[in-house]
């Protein structure tokens, strides 16, 4: 294999598992929250906030008719998750330079061109239960509201940064339904569709 190849994944599908199992088959590097450190390192900013702002959008402003505008005005400020954001984007077009690895998130699908992109979804159930085996004890409702807010932000913070659609099929080369097979059936179909490529 001798290109990146991205995950994308809804909370709880066993996406990040999948990666890594992929990478450990492939012998290639691995990449998720790895990807925090390795972009404080490449910026200024320390690891503390790449952690708080992570896959989060910009905090929305006011109007920016409000502001008194002066050539030092805060208005032409970067926000915080934008230079979160390029710091990530620049470190993931260096390891994909660097050759082939696996990614997980941070719009690694789109931030390089010539990647193969993956997808994994899974029924609500399905992740209620994953979750509920990672972490014991909470409430099935309280998991699936839980499961709910994560996936928004993801796809609100994809739409924002790409405007493709998160999830959307045609975004991606191949869409893993871990339901039925669990995350070794998309293992086995992820093989075979990256050997078809070779």
């Amino acid at each position: 294999m001798d290109k990146v190849i991205t995950i994308s994944r809804e909370f709880g599908s066993g996406g990040r598992e999948l990666g890594m199992n992929l990478a450990e088959r492939l012998g290639l590097p691995f990449y998720d929250k790895e990807l925090i450190s390795l972009s404080a390192e490449e910026s200024d900013l320390a690891e503390e906030a790449f952690l708080h702002y992570d896959e989060h959008l910009p905090v929305q402003q006011e109007s920016l008719e409000q502001y008194h505008y002066s050539p030092f005005s805060t208005v032409y400020e970067v926000s915080m998750s934008d230079q979160i954001f390029l710091a990530q984007s620049r470190v993931i077009r260096k390891l994909a330079e660097q050759g082939p690895c696996i990614i997980v998130g941070r719009c690694a699908d789109r931030v390089l061109e010539n990647s193969i992109n993956l997808f994994v979804y899974a029924k609500m159930e399905n992740r209620i239960n994953r979750m509920n085996t990672l972490e014991t004890g909470v409430n099935p409702e309280v998991m699936e509201e839980r499961i709910r807010e994560i996936d928004k932000k993801r796809r609100d913070y994809y739409q924002y940064y790409t405007g493709c659609e998160w999830g959307k099929a045609q975004n991606y080369h191949l869409c893993l339904e871990s339901s039925l097979v669990g995350v070794e059936g998309c293992l086995d179909a992820a093989l075979a569709y990256l050997e078809c490529l070779i």
